[in-house]
This record gives C-alpha cells, sequence and structure tokens, in this order.
C-alpha cells in the first residue's frame, strides 16, 4: 500500500483529535502554589508560633483547589483574598475544614477573570483567623510560577 497516502489521514486524525480535547471543557491546571503562612505576614503583622503550609491550584477555566494545613493555632475560619502584599483586602473564597487544622478550598470554587488577573499580579493571598486575632493570625500571598 501507498504510505504517501496514509500521512494525510493520520495527520487529519491527530489535528481532529487535538481539537477535540481543547474544545472538550477538559481544564488544565496551573502547577500548584505552595505557600507558606506566618504571622508575619498578615497586616500588620502578628507575633504567633502558628505556621502552616499548602498547596493551592487554578485551573486555566479559573477553578480552584488545594488545601493548607495549620499548626500551633486554632484557626477559626480560613479565607482566599484579594489584596496585594502589605494590604488587607474582602474574602473572595472561604476555606472549609473537615479536621482541626486541616482547611480545603471547597468544591466549584471559581475565580472571576477579574480576581485572576489579581492572582497574575500576586494580588491574593490566604490566611487563616483565630479567636486572638480575628483578622487573620497567619497569611501567604499567592504568586504564580512566571
Amino acid at each position: 500500500m501507498n504510505t504517501s497516502l496514509r500521512k494525510p489521514g493520520i495527520a487529519l486524525a491527530a489535528a481532529t483529535l487535538m481539537i477535540s480535547f481543547l474544545f472538550s471543557g477538559a481544564a488544565m491546571a496551573i502547577a500548584p502554589i505552595k505557600v507558606k503562612l506566618n504571622g508575619g505576614q498578615e497586616v500588620p503583622p502578628v507575633k504567633s508560633s502558628a505556621k502552616g503550609t499548602g498547596k493551592i491550584t487554578v485551573g486555566d477555566d479559573r477553578s480552584v483547589s488545594g488545601t493548607v494545613k495549620t499548626s500551633k493555632m486554632k484557626g477559626t475560619a480560613a479565607h482566599i483574598h484579594q489584596g496585594a502584599k502589605g494590604e488587607n483586602g474582602p474574602p473572595i473564597i472561604t476555606l472549609t475544614t473537615s479536621s482541626p487544622g486541616e482547611w480545603a478550598v471547597p468544591p466549584g470554587a471559581m475565580l472571576t477573570d477579574e480576581q485572576y488577573q489579581s492572582l497574575k499580579n500576586g494580588n491574593l493571598y490566604i490566611n487563616v483567623h483565630s479567636d486572638a486575632h480575628k483578622g487573620g493570625e497567619i497569611r501567604a500571598q499567592l504568586k504564580m510560577k512566571q
């Protein structure tokens, strides 16, 4: 059989497969954003031995997922906020807790286009609140790798 006749068919099949994947609605994940929360990043800074670590992932469809684990504190709430480093801002996503010291982005959480742009500009942060520090005891800016 003439293989030169097969090549256009193979190329067409590969192109069709790529196009169907791109338009299938499958979200591509951006590399997870690793966070290290501490009191020094709060505004104003908080003197605390509490710490937190986690990973937040944002898909190209603006979907958000991830978890944060805290230690040496009893958290009362956790949020992703819109605000630049050194500034406080409004909460945009409220995290849920399934066990003491563990917080998760709820299923179905999404960023708006404006919030996604804020993320790209380094103007989103995550913090965990406590009874002793109602405005937030530990915090970390969300920084995408560029």
